[in-house]
């Protein structure tokens, strides 16, 4: 009778086994194919949203703009150092170039037509560090106020628009005193999820005695465009400036390699040739190549 227990027991036992071995292997199955259900799913959005990812309406623009920090990066935010190309190179010709840009909205976009108000402000510094005692050659400042609006046509994001009331000046006294008042209107398009155009024209006002035609050297406006690659890694820019003529322009080159996929940090190369760079020297003709970091804006930001 014992014994009958006993083989009764391990086959139970036995058969339990089986059937708990069964049912993982169907669970595993199963877990399997709606990981590779996800898997393709995942790609399909991907896909999806590299086709639409501005399909978003108005209220969801607005919504997730003012959800925003307000405080952020303007324009491009580096640190690099090089070489004239056109003069006889040593501690005088090879240089630091830097650019701090930050701006603040100080409204919500909910302004008469949907706009929000934004300060900026950028200094340029031009610094003979190869030189004895190394001194700043200039230094460049430029506040400004604005108003901008997004533009949303058809549920898309194709872009924005800005009006702004803008100085620049390098805070000299006398003969090397430099400055001037703008109004300027400018615009950023999107064309693809990783490449944009942006314009901005400019009507001056109040500009000073010691640099009254700065802008037949530096141009009332310019056109650029912005291109990302679909990795993320790289980011090329250019920008033109036409001065009296078309066949006259200041021209700029850059572009950035990203060093990690968390930070917005970019190994910076730049290359100018043109003349207004400096206020200070905005008669001179300069061909500069310049190398260093760079703390970039976000590439969709609309600014």
């Amino acid at each position: 009778m014992k014994s009958k227990i006993l083989y009764i027991s391990i086959i139970a036992v036995l058969f339990s086994i089986y059937k708990v071995g069964a049912q993982s292997s169907l669970e595993y199955q199963d877990t399997t194919r709606r990981s590779l259900s996800t898997i393709l799913d995942n790609i399909k959005t991907k896909i999806e949203s590299d086709k639409a990812y501005l399909e978003i309406s108005e209220e969801e623009i607005i919504r997730k703009t003012d959800s925003l920090p307000a405080f952020s990066i303007y324009k491009d935010n580096y640190f690099i150092s090089g070489i004239s190309l056109n003069e006889r190179i040593n501690n005088e010709t090879a240089d630091v170039k830097y650019q701090i840009s930050i701006r603040h909205r100080l409204t919500k976009s909910r302004l008469p037509f949907n706009t929000f108000l934004y300060l900026t402000y950028t200094q340029k510094s031009f610094w003979d560090i190869y030189a004895k005692s190394a001194p700043f050659r200039d230094n460049n400042y430029n506040p400004g106020i604005g108003l901008g609006r997004y533009i949303i046509v058809n549920n898309k994001l194709t872009g924005g628009t800005f009006l702004q009331l803008e100085h620049e000046s390098n805070g000299q006294n006398n003969e090397e005193s430099r400055d001037i008042n703008l109004i300027s209107f400018s615009g950023k398009y999107f064309f693809t999820y990783n490449m944009s155009v942006k314009f901005k024209v400019s009507i001056p006002f109040l500009i000073g005695e010691n640099n009254e035609d700065i802008l037949d050297y530096r141009g009332t406006g310019n056109f650029a465009f912005d291109y990302m690659t679909r990795n993320d890694k790289w980011w090329i820019s250019g920008a033109i400036s036409p001065k009296k003529s078309v066949k006259s322009a200041n021209l700029t080159l850059t572009a950035g390699f990203k060093i990690s996929d968390r930070f917005n940090q970019y190994i910076f190369g730049e290359f100018y040739s043109g003349t207004g760079d400096s206020m200070l020297d905005y008669k001179k003709y300069d061909l500069k190549l310049r190398v260093g970091i760079c703390i970039k804006p976000d590439f969709y930001s609309v600014f």
